[in-house]
């Protein structure tokens, strides 16, 4: 009897990734922990660049200056200032998201779906807000 007033649930077998992939609604742990991965990724790929930045900088007075130049000034300098954004962004994001991830590791309490779901939420406007912030002060508006 209670079966026939049971609802039947969906099953997915076969996920078509252009069908059913766009009408999928991720919850915010969901977002967190991809970006999460997508940060890691990002930093590393651009180390090279860091490498380069920081060689640039320190190498002499003359590189530092033409370092400065080039982030100053035309089409190269919008270029790295959005690298420079996006490895904020994915410092920012990482490191926050990790801190998450530990304190739910140490802490049994934080282990529910209220706490991730709010913990997500607060990891994702938290990383976005700094970025934020950091990117006006980057592209100079303060």
């Amino acid at each position: 009897m209670t079966t026939e007033l049971a609802k039947k649930r969906p099953e997915f077998r076969n996920i078509n990734a252009f069908t059913d992939l766009p009408t999928y609604r991720l919850p915010a742990a969901g977002w967190v922990s991809i970006l999460h991965r997508v940060s890691g990724v990002l930093m590393f790929v651009l180390l090279p660049f860091i490498i380069w930045i920081f060689d640039k900088s320190v190498s002499s007075e003359v590189g530092y200056n033409k370092f400065r130049f080039a982030f100053a000034n035309g089409g190269w300098g919008i270029l790295l200032k959005l690298v420079a954004l996006a490895l904020i962004w994915a410092y920012l994001h990482h490191f926050i998201a990790g801190i998450r991830h530990l304190w739910m590791d140490v802490s049994h309490k934080a282990v529910s779906k209220s706490f991730g779901a709010t913990s997500a939420t607060v990891t994702l406007v938290l990383s976005l807000l700094l970025t934020l912030a950091l990117g006006l002060k980057l592209f100079g508006v303060y």
